[in-house]
């Protein structure tokens, strides 16, 4: 599974990574509800893990925003509140599961792959790949491929490819890069994004005669025609 963990306590957000990386998932960390809010709305995930009391925005109004704008990617919600109104009100807003903390990390894995199962029931319209033109990214399996030729990405490299395709034929500027494929809110002053874009067209565009990475000056970068 590809699982967003948003949670701002660094000690929990490090224990359940690196409980769910040991058990075969792949886990990405948000640390406020902002920030927690644009990755889930603009990356696919397969379960969201979201801490009720975060800074900026509240658990609760991450899920129900996301809820309402049709995203039905399932939600465990982590909470040291373990009242019976606490766990109702989250089931409510739109979450699958709510866990209190502190908790083992065997019985959080089993309720997300619970969830996760549940969910994958009646998955005939959940998108697992991303397509334009001859480019597809298998969504499960982090598969790319152009043409007839598989293309090898470094995990950076496949996230902003993942945010270009998803974005296609729109303009993202260097502030929407940074913050949802870097996780920064802050321009570093570096050139890490002109480096992983120049590794990205050569692994996409290099032999063949369209190229769909472009720079579009003094803006940010396109991916499509």
């Amino acid at each position: 599974m590809k699982v967003l963990l948003i949670e701002d306590d660094v000690a929990v957000a490090q224990f359940v990574a690196e409980e769910l990386i040991r058990a075969g998932h792949e886990c990405d960390i948000s640390s406020d509800g902002s920030e927690g809010l644009v990755a889930a709305a603009t990356q696919c995930w397969d379960v969201l893990i979201v801490d009720r009391m975060l800074p900026k925005i509240d658990g609760l109004s991450v899920i129900e925003a996301l809820r309402a704008r049709g995203d039905s990617t399932p939600v465990l919600i982590l909470s040291a509140l373990s009242e019976v109104d606490d766990r109702v009100k989250g089931l409510q807003i739109g979450a699958d599961d709510y866990l209190v903390k502190p908790f083992a990390s065997d019985e959080l894995t089993a309720r997300l792959e619970a969830i996760f199962r549940r969910a994958g029931v009646n998955r005939s319209e959940y998108k697992t790949t991303l397509e334009f033109a001859d480019v597809v990214i298998d969504l499960m399996s982090h598969k790319v491929t152009r043409g007839n030729r598989d293309v090898s990405l470094q995990p950076r490299e496949y996230r902003l490819l993942e945010y270009l395709m998803s974005n296609s034929e729109q303009i993202v500027t260097r502030s929407m890069l940074l913050e949802s494929v870097w996780g920064y809110h802050f321009d570093p002053q570096t050139n890490v994004i002109d480096v992983h874009i120049s590794r990205l067209r050569q692994k996409i565009d290099k032999d063949f005669d369209i190229p769909l990475v472009h720079t579009v000056r003094g803006v940010g970068y396109r991916f499509g025609f």
